[in-house]
């Protein structure tokens, strides 16, 4: 993946693709940071971290531009949502997170709240980048409650 985002790099800059480079610079960066700081070889599960990370900081900008009533914001952050989204892994759908959930809930037989991280534990090698994380846990909460 890291090669993958090097070459569009690249390849954005000779098309003179001015907004697209901006993003994927930021990725990489971003990437090289999360080494750097983490001291982890660089990854597909590191890339992901680093654009799943940015994602969920412009996903909260939306917000926040949307409550401002700042549309040319929105589009620009909705330029660069589509560009880092075409670097995750395909997305699950609910039905296939339940799925997922029933598989590990029968596993790990947990029994109350008290059992979350483990789930948590479980669940998130298999989904990480895939879904949002938060949905995910207010799916088990409902399920342990």
């Amino acid at each position: 993946m890291y090669e993958q985002i090097k070459n569009d790099m690249i390849e954005s800059m000779k098309n003179k693709e001015k907004e697209r480079l901006t993003v994927i610079r930021g990725v990489k960066s971003a990437v090289d940071k999360e080494h750097i700081d983490k001291q982890k070889e660089i990854n597909d599960e590191l890339v992901i971290d680093a654009i799943t990370h940015q994602v969920k900081l412009i996903k909260d900008s939306i917000k926040e531009f949307e409550k401002g009533g700042r549309k040319d914001l929105i589009e620009k952050a909705n330029f660069e949502l589509s560009t880092l989204q075409q670097y995750l892994p395909e997305a699950l759908t609910e039905e296939e997170i339940e799925k997922i959930l029933d598989d590990i809930f029968k596993k790990t037989n947990p029994e109350g709240m008290k059992d979350m991280g483990k789930v948590m534990k479980e669940v998130t090698p298999l989904v990480k980048g895939r879904f949002d994380m938060s949905k995910i846990s207010m799916m088990i909460k409902e399920r342990l409650n």
